[in-house]
């Protein structure tokens, strides 16, 4: 059975800071691109950050240099570690799995195999 499920979200003061976990099991986890994406009510899911299963790292336009993915294949996990954390950032974030054989990149969330629930962060003024 494969499942995702993340981990790590909570309430967080501006400023402040957050990681969260994605363990990623029932697959290969060395042969799938891991994303993580937001997404706030009404909206389409916004990539975050991205990292290949060779560990070359992306970052969406909202991460730029606060957030930082990473991976550890013996753990079959993904991190975002999440700084400087603002306001805005407050939406649910879901860790998303896509196989590297499919090709492409790794921009676009409904192009992912698999996903978890998500974990609510929320950012106080």
């Amino acid at each position: 059975q494969v499942q995702l499920v993340e981990s790590g979200g909570g309430l967080v003061e501006a400023g402040g800071s957050l990681t969260l976990s994605c363990a990623f099991s029932g697959v290969d986890f060395n042969n799938y691109n891991m994303g993580w994406f937001r997404q706030a009510p009404g909206l389409e899911r916004e990539f975050v950050a991205g990292i290949q299963w060779h560990s070359q790292r992306y970052s969406g336009n909202f991460a730029n240099d606060r957030f930082t993915i990473d991976r550890d294949n013996a753990k079959n996990t993904v991190t975002l570690r999440m700084n400087n954390l603002k306001v805005e950032s407050t939406v649910v974030y879901y860790c998303e799995g896509k196989g590297w054989r499919r090709g492409g990149g790794l921009y676009t969330a409904r192009e992912y195999d698999y996903w978890g629930q998500g974990t609510q962060v929320t950012v106080s003024s």
